[in-house]
């Protein structure tokens, strides 16, 4: 009987043993884990960038095709908000660009044609160095941080007087795609199509601009380019060189 007991003993402590991990075992295991991890990390968020990237386009399409309505409702013919972009601050900074390009005027004045906070800031910007950058962020209404805007629009970028000629406010659409043309803006190539004309925009500060602080230039929001939004309302993320 008892040595039974200590066979059967003995079987039992072979099978722990058979099933147990040694240390180099596990160590591997380890390894191998981690070595994945590190292949599978940037993948996940290169995948996550593209997804903020995608949603930052849909906000532009949805700001294109509100402010499409909104034109088709006012005789083709721009707003006119010089006084409310002078209201909300403009330009305080000194430094790059020379004008003020945000648009936090612009959902007091087309929010019924693209309702909603969000579709104003763009996904990515959120809780980068570009978030609390002066010339990022603008709000449409005073002391409510959740009315941020993070679009540029250079075609309503200066409250000047009289309208200057590569400025769009109170023009017609073909008035607005005529004077752009005459003012020989090479930001603007030149063009003579709505569907060439650059009308919203990520922030962005290229290389090429010296007066940048050099921890500045080259940043944007998406890298190595910048979603836009032309004038005929299609977007699309546009690639360049002077963006890291």
């Amino acid at each position: 009987m008892h040595k039974y007991v200590r066979l059967c003993h003995t079987d039992a402590e072979n099978v722990v043993r058979t099933k147990a991990f040694t240390l180099i075992e596990l160590l591997v295991v380890i390894t191998i884990i981690a070595l994945l991890a590190s292949l599978l990390l940037p993948s996940l968020a290169r995948a996550k960038s593209k997804s903020q990237q995608i949603g930052c386009l849909s906000n532009l399409h949805q700001i294109g095709l509100g402010f499409s309505l909104y034109l088709n409702d006012s005789q083709d013919r721009f707003p006119d908000r010089r006084d409310l972009k002078i209201s909300l601050d403009y330009k305080p900074w000194t430094t790059w660009p020379t004008s003020d390009p945000r648009s936090g005027w612009l959902p007091n004045v087309i929010g019924a044609y693209a309702p909603g906070d969000r579709v104003w800031m763009c996904p990515t910007i959120v809780g980068t160095s570009l978030q609390n950058m002066a010339q990022c962020i603008q709000l449409s209404r005073t002391n409510d941080q959740t009315s941020a805007v993070s679009y540029w629009l250079w075609r309503f970028d200066r409250p000047d007087d009289p309208v200057p000629l590569d400025d769009f406010w109170g023009k017609s659409v073909s008035q607005a795609v005529t004077d752009l043309y005459a003012a020989n803006n090479p930001t603007a190539t030149n063009a003579r199509s709505p569907a060439l004309v650059e009308w919203a925009v990520d922030p962005y500060f290229p290389k090429t601009v010296a007066a940048l602080p050099p921890e500045v230039r080259g940043v944007a929001v998406h890298r190595g380019g910048r979603n836009v939004l032309y004038l005929d309302s299609h977007a699309i993320f546009l690639k360049d060189a002077r963006l890291n």
